[in-house]
């Protein structure tokens, strides 16, 4: 089984900053004012961040343009880029560099103007020769395929996609800093522009400005700096691909595995969870 420091780190503080629309600002300025908000909440001087983890949406090497933005001299960066899914990874590093003594309070940062900001995002990507010539409108035409494939195995139909939305819709006026409240039904999901078949507009992910930070600090210290600190008891990544060309199943993703992983170093199961909060990937 993986070997995980159960427990060894904490998350002390956490905060956002510029969710839905943030015009004026800059990835960095939303990085830098979410995670200083996030250090304030634990207590925490921003001297004494040894370890930064972040990607922010326009800058390759954040780990160093953030470093610089905040004017701290970090022992330790990571700039693990995987998309959603990058700050998942950065809170696994995170607390195995505090569990080895390597740092003493990580900060987690991200910051994106991707609605304000638009055409100054960061691309690593290279085009792939297998899906380039048929022009798709990625992600979301990856997603089509695999929604696509889905129906055509297990019957579902666009209206168990459409719930999907819906749903989200319902938790999200519940929540005052979401950027798109208000009704929403099947039948609007299902009316709305098609954008990659099975897929309408009201199916797909919102383009919006936002930041967010957490800090973390081993746990014989997250009392000192939290009422409830939130320990880290398990975390776990599998990469299986990059294009949607060369996933073997188009049903099922490496989330099938780092999910099992993840449980097992918690020492939990699926019937023990009464949180879930899921990428809208």
């Amino acid at each position: 089984m993986d070997q995980f420091p159960r427990g060894a780190a904490a998350i002390v503080g956490a905060a956002t900053f510029g969710v839905g629309e943030a015009p004026g600002y800059t990835p960095n300025d939303m990085a830098a004012l979410a995670g200083l908000a996030a250090l304030k909440q634990a207590n925490i001087g921003l001297g004494e961040v040894d370890g930064l983890f972040v990607c922010t949406s326009n800058d390759a090497l954040s780990g160093l343009g953030v470093a610089e933005y905040l004017g701290i001299r970090p022992a330790f960066t990571d700039n693990n880029r995987t998309g959603g899914s990058a700050f998942m990874s950065h809170v696994v590093m995170a607390a195995l560099a505090l569990d080895a003594g390597y740092c003493d309070v990580a900060l987690v940062v991200h910051g994106s103007n991707q609605r304000t900001g638009a055409g100054g995002l960061v691309s690593m990507r290279q085009a792939s020769p297998y899906e380039t010539p048929y022009r798709p409108l990625n992600p979301l035409s990856s997603y089509a395929l695999a929604a696509s494939r889905h129906m055509h195995e297990f019957g579902t139909t666009r209206e168990h996609l459409a719930a999907v939305a819906v749903s989200a819709r319902a938790w999200a006026n519940l929540n005052p800093e979401a950027f798109a409240r208000g009704p929403l039904t099947i039948d609007d999901v299902l009316a709305a522009r098609m954008v990659s078949t099975p897929l309408t507009v009201r199916d797909c992910c919102l383009i919006t400005d936002g930041a967010a930070a957490v800090v973390l600090v081993r746990a014989d210290r997250a009392k000192d700096h939290a009422a409830r600190p939130v320990y880290v008891l398990g975390g776990a990544a599998e990469t299986w691909h990059s294009d949607i060309a060369s996933m073997p199943d188009l049903t099922a993703t490496a989330a099938s595995a780092s999910g099992r992983r993840a449980y097992a170093m918690a020492g939990l199961g699926p019937a023990d969870i009464d949180v879930v909060q899921l990428y809208d990937a």
